[in-house]
């Protein structure tokens, strides 16, 4: 329940089934509002209701054409701010540029900072996102940022679809996700493997070999936050069937799939391909047998109702998120 009825809930272009799921569960309606272009391209935002001392939350996904959805959200936030919002909350499920997170070279940008402050600029006075690239991006704000995560119904899936999980293992394709394939390995008391990924210096094609476990025989289980060509997962997986993986399960929090070819997908030796709804996902869907979305509806709904309510999300991070479904 939610107190009062100080609280709107807006939405852009970027993800409207998640906003409409997100407003069914909270048993509230979305407020209207139009967010279109121009003849030009520039983007127009009218707001049909006041929301002058409303607790706002504007749910916008860094998805599809990631720069006009980011500008539709830098608009949709300086709009309720200049309409006198009380406060104006980002719910960014699937944060943009997030790989963009330090400077690995010279005169290379740091647009997960850059992107950080534009939100604060336009009036943003917290953020919601959901499991970030990388977990130093929350210091790039001096607004409270709350990074919820999908490894509990990640896990719930685990124990509820995968046979012969508590004889797996889990599997981080690279050293960057080691630290989040650990720790759904030790909540789950099982096994934990590494990828070691380079570039071979003659070829400068990259290749993979398997740097720490055994998978010989088993159930793996490949997780991974992002999975944007699918070249990584091909790797991983090549590599893994060749050391004797007797089945294989790919984890990946956020589906953008954009460059991806489904058929060669499809083809790979894995049993299935589990992805959250971040992002729109009903395309992709389409196109690929193996594909399987877990949805986070309630994960975003409730830290939507605690946030407004002023309660701790702390429970969020804990088994109470395993509650997500599948579709």
């Amino acid at each position: 329940m939610l107190r009062g009825n100080s609280i709107r809930l807006l939405a852009g272009n970027s993800h409207p089934e998640l906003a409409q799921s997100v407003a069914e569960r909270l048993n509230i309606a979305l407020t209207p509002c139009v967010v279109k272009k121009f003849s030009n391209g520039e983007t127009s935002v009218k707001i049909s209701e006041s929301v002058r001392e409303e607790d706002v939350f504007i749910i916008q996904s860094g998805s599809g054409d990631v720069n006009d959805n980011l500008m539709e959200l830098l608009i949709l936030i300086s709009a309720c701010k200049t309409a006198s919002a009380r406060r104006i909350t980002a719910v960014i499920p699937c944060f943009p540029y997030a790989r963009v997170d330090k400077k690995d070279k010279s005169r290379a940008p740091i647009t997960a900072k850059l992107v950080a402050n534009m939100l604060v600029v336009a009036g943003c006075d917290h953020v919601i996102t959901m499991d970030l690239h990388a977990s130093q991006i929350q210091g790039f704000f001096d607004i409270p940022v709350d990074n919820l995560f999908s490894e509990p119904s990640m896990m719930a899936y685990i124990k509820r679809e995968i046979d012969g999980w508590k004889d797996s293992i889990v599997v981080s394709p690279d050293a960057g996700g080691a630290k989040r394939a650990t720790a759904i390995a030790d909540k789950l008391g099982i096994e934990f493997a590494l990828i070691h990924r380079q570039k071979d210096g003659r070829t400068e094609k990259e290749k993979m070999d398997l740097l720490v476990g055994d998978v010989q025989d088993k159930v793996v289980i490949l997780v991974d936050d992002m999975i944007d060509t699918g070249a990584t997962l091909s790797m991983a997986t090549k590599l893994l069937h060749d050391n004797g993986a007797k089945s294989i399960f790919c984890l990946v929090s956020h589906g953008l799939l954009s460059e991806t070819n489904f058929a060669l997908l499809d083809a790979l030796p894995i049993e299935q391909l589990i992805v959250t709804n971040t992002v729109p996902q009903k395309q992709h869907c389409d196109g690929m047998k193996k594909l399987v979305v877990l949805d986070i509806t309630p994960t975003i709904a409730e830290s939507i109702r605690r946030t407004h309510n002023g309660e701790s999300i702390s429970l969020l991070f804990g088994e109470w998120a395993g509650g997500s479904g599948i579709y």
